[in-house]
């Protein structure tokens, strides 16, 4: 705190002139800290402006960009359950159609000329599921051909280590209460579709006039209880992605939220308050030119001695 001292008649030392001076640099030294804080829009603009603010808003800024990161990867596990549940909701279309005509072949009005064309038709209807399955990608990989798991970083401890969780459409998760072990939406390569043991779609194909085969009538009931049964797997399995994906909508939600919340903190410990410094600023300013003045004055104080040598 500086103290008014008259240097008297000593004209070696000017100490009005001295604190006057100092007054002076203390003032432009608080106009350069209200600028750069106004230029910057930040009142951390170094560790020293103040140091446990520094060390806590470079850590909540770390915090921030892991959290965009999960946000990211939340976001590409979505993607995956909603390309899969679309999919597997055409394949259930699908599916419900081949049912359909499997009923009506069920008739006894039915000719055989109709029958099997009603099989052709249904075959073209299983070559689609093929299609929709083998067009079901993500990432380069197949999504339902029973092959693919992923985990995804959907969040982080304190400690930053890795909350993940994992989307499994393998044959092996027991899950998707499926009751074959064979997961396989294929119809010409497996021995199983959609969980049902012994049951191929190619085998509608093989329906002709001299052998009516999944559509004879002897057969007929078992062909329905198997399109049944590969429905219900089918749905399982849509059931079991919807479940993730109402997970993985509110994570994202949840980490949305808390992204804001950790740029709010890092706002307000690092942030500058503009009308504050600017306020500041104008009394700084004030300060120098009456500093300024006061200086020249004290610089003219030894002249008035002289005065006593004429």
């Amino acid at each position: 705190m500086p103290t008014a001292i008259s240097g008297g008649s000593r004209i070696r030392t000017n100490t009005p002139a001295e604190q006057a001076y100092n007054a002076l640099q203390s003032a432009s030294s608080n106009i350069a800290l209200r600028q750069l804080r106004l230029s910057t829009g930040k009142r951390i603009n170094s560790a020293a402006d103040d140091v446990a603010g520094y060390i806590t808003s470079r850590a909540l800024k770390s915090r921030t960009g892991a959290l965009k990161s999960a946000l990211n990867s939340v976001g590409e596990a979505n993607s995956v359950t909603s390309i899969s549940m679309d999919a597997l909701d055409n394949i259930n279309s699908l599916l419900t159609q081949i049912k359909d005509s499997a009923a009506t072949a069920s008739s006894g009005a039915l000719g055989t000329d109709e029958k099997v064309a009603l099989a052709k038709g249904a075959y073209r209807l299983s070559q689609q599921i093929q299609f929709v399955v083998d067009s079901t990608v993500f990432g380069g990989k197949q999504l339902l051909q029973g092959g693919f798991s992923g985990d995804w970083t959907i969040g982080y401890l304190a400690n930053n280590n890795l909350l993940t969780m994992g989307v499994d459409l393998t044959t092996g998760n027991t899950e998707l209460n499926v009751t074959s072990n064979d997961f396989n939406i294929n119809s010409k390569n497996a021995s199983a579709f959609a969980g049902v043991a012994g049951f191929n779609l190619s085998c509608l194909n093989s329906v002709s006039s001299s052998d009516l085969g999944v559509f004879a009538s002897s057969q007929i009931s078992s062909t329905l209880t198997s399109l049944s049964d590969a429905l219900s797997n089918v749905n399982k399995v849509a059931s079991y992605l919807g479940g993730l994906q109402v997970r993985l909508n509110s994570q994202e939600d949840l980490l949305k939220s808390q992204i804001t919340n950790y740029n709010a903190a890092v706002s307000r410990i690092e942030d500058a308050d503009v009308a504050t410094e600017q306020l500041d600023l104008v009394k700084s300013q004030f300060l120098q030119q009456a500093s300024l003045i006061s200086l020249a004055q004290a610089n003219q104080n030894p002249q008035s001695f002289l005065q006593l040598f004429r």
